[in-house]
Parts: structure tokens; C-alpha cells; sequence
């Protein structure tokens, strides 16, 4: 469970990310963020791993408070939540094998990590985490010779081995096409349902907001004025939530 407790983020210009957010996101639910650009999205989401630390509140993972967290809380914290973002952040020269067990180097000491001395263990769940995602026969291919969805689908297998019971998404498929979209999104779904992990995406197609949603929230201005059901995100709140000059292109991305 991850609690947003009056969350606040003024930025060091004076710029404020996000006021008095409080709402609770329960295990296993896959809720999608909408709004304008600058709305506050990308701080909301990587506030849960504290990649952004807020300014005001607290946010509690578990009953625990990620924002009070010391350096060795924090790791511990970290371990359970994975990140996958719109450019894949994978080490493009090496192959997908050593990307995706680069999911636990939390786990490992340094000297550990920089020789690579992995367990059996973890070999093997990196060939299983490989297989979900329809990716065993690439397991020594370098990630610069695959497509923009087959990266994509690396940095889902990492989160798999990393074994993070929290998948943040901050925009995955917009640098993808649509059919590739999709069918990122299907997966990530599939490890919704299958697999019981809390997902939350950062998303600016309402369409496929809508489709694969438990729930959206929406922010304007760092503020969140939806929270909701994809059926409850009607026309009238659209336009409130995109400010009444937004339209919908054939992909169904909203637009100022």
C-alpha cells in the first residue's frame, strides 16, 4: 500500500511539483496518471522511490515512511520498486542478460557487483523473468541490435528480477508506435493480474489510459482534480482536467 499523506513538492526556483496530494493506492491495483505536461506527473511518480523527495507530507510504503527513511531504509525501500521509463535506461553495449540482472546490484555488495559474481539463483530467474516476457532467445544479444519494444521489454524483465512488488512506469511507450504500445501495456497488464505487482503509469494517451486502468488519477497544476474509474473520466472531465482547449488525436493522446 503507498500513501500520500498532504504531499508537497515546491522546487528550488520556486516552481511548485505538486500541492497537498493525499490518496492511497492499494497492492495490486494499476492506476494511470494523466494531465498536461508540466502538470506534476513525473514528480508524483518518482516520489514513490523517492528519485523526487517532496517538500511537504510524508509518504508512507507499507505503514512505512519512505520520506523519513534513512540511507539504509531507503535501500531496503528501493529493492521493492522497479522503474521503467520512456528510454528504457538499459547499458546499450552490453547484453540483455547483464541488463536485467543489473535489477539486483541492490542486493549485492560492491565487489560483487563489479565482477558480476552472481548466484545460480539469480541466473536462473533471469532465464525465467526473460521467458514472461518472450525474450529467451536474445538472452546474449546486445541491446543495441533490438527494436525500441524489445529494450522495453528488457527493463520489464529487470523489474521482474529485481523482484519489485512496485512497477513505476514513467511514460513507457512514448517512443513507441502504437502497436508496439499496446503491446507493452498488455504486458505490463498481464503482470498486473498474473502476478499481483501495484503498477503505476505515467501516461499521456487517455485512450490506453482508459483501456487498461483500475483507476486514473489526474493532475492540473500539481494539484489532483480526478481520481477515479476509467468510466468516470467523461468528456466534462476532460475538459476540466485539460484546462477546455485539449482534443484527443487518433491514438487518443491528449493535447493542449
Amino acid at each position: 500500500m503507498i500513501t500520500f499523506d498532504h504531499v508537497s513538492k515546491v522546487y528550488p526556483n520556486g516552481v511548485r511539483g505538486l500541492t497537498d496530494i493525499s490518496l492511497t493506492i492499494n497492492d495490486g491495483d494499476f492506476v494511470s496518471i494523466i494531465g498536461l505536461s508540466g502538470a506534476g506527473k513525473s514528480t508524483l511518480l518518482r516520489s514513490v522511490n523517492r528519485l523526487n523527495d517532496i517538500t511537504g507530507g510524508d509518504i508512507l510504503i507499507d505503514g512505512k515512511s519512505l520520506t523519513r527513511a534513512n540511507k539504509r531504509e531507503l535501500k531496503q525501500i528501493r529493492r521493492t520498486i522497479g522503474l521503467i521509463s520512456q528510454q528504457f535506461n538499459l547499458v546499450k553495449r552490453s547484453t540483455v542478460q547483464k541488463n536485467v540482472l543489473s535489477g539486483k546490484l541492490g542486493y549485492y555488495s560492491t565487489f560483487k557487483s563489479v565482477f558480476g559474481l552472481f548466484s545460480k539463483a539469480d541466473y536462473a530467474l533471469c532465464n525465467e523473468v526473460l521467458k514472461k516476457v518472450e525474450l529467451s532467445d536474445k538472452l546474449h544479444e546486445r541491446c543495441d541490435n533490438l527494436s525500441g519494444g524489445q529494450q522495453q521489454r528488457v527493463s520489464i524483465a529487470r523489474t521482474l528480477f529485481q523482484e519489485a512488488r512496485i512497477i513505476l512506469a514513467d511514460e513507457p511507450v512514448a517512443s513507441l508506435d502504437p502497436a508496439t504500445s499496446q503491446e507493452i501495456l498488455d504486458e505490463l497488464r498481464k503482470i498486473n493480474r498474473t502476478m499481483g505487482k501495484t503498477v503505476i503509469v505515467n501516461i499521456h494517451s487517455i485512450a490506453l489510459a482508459k483501456q487498461y486502468s483500475d483507476r486514473i488519477l489526474a493532475l492540473q497544476d500539481g494539484r489532483l482534480v480526478f481520481d477515479g474509474t476509467p468510466e468516470a473520466l467523461t468528456p466534462d472531465v476532460l475538459q476540466m482536467v485539460y484546462k477546455g482547449n485539449a482534443f484527443l488525436n487518433d491514438e487518443g493522446a491528449a493535447h493542449a
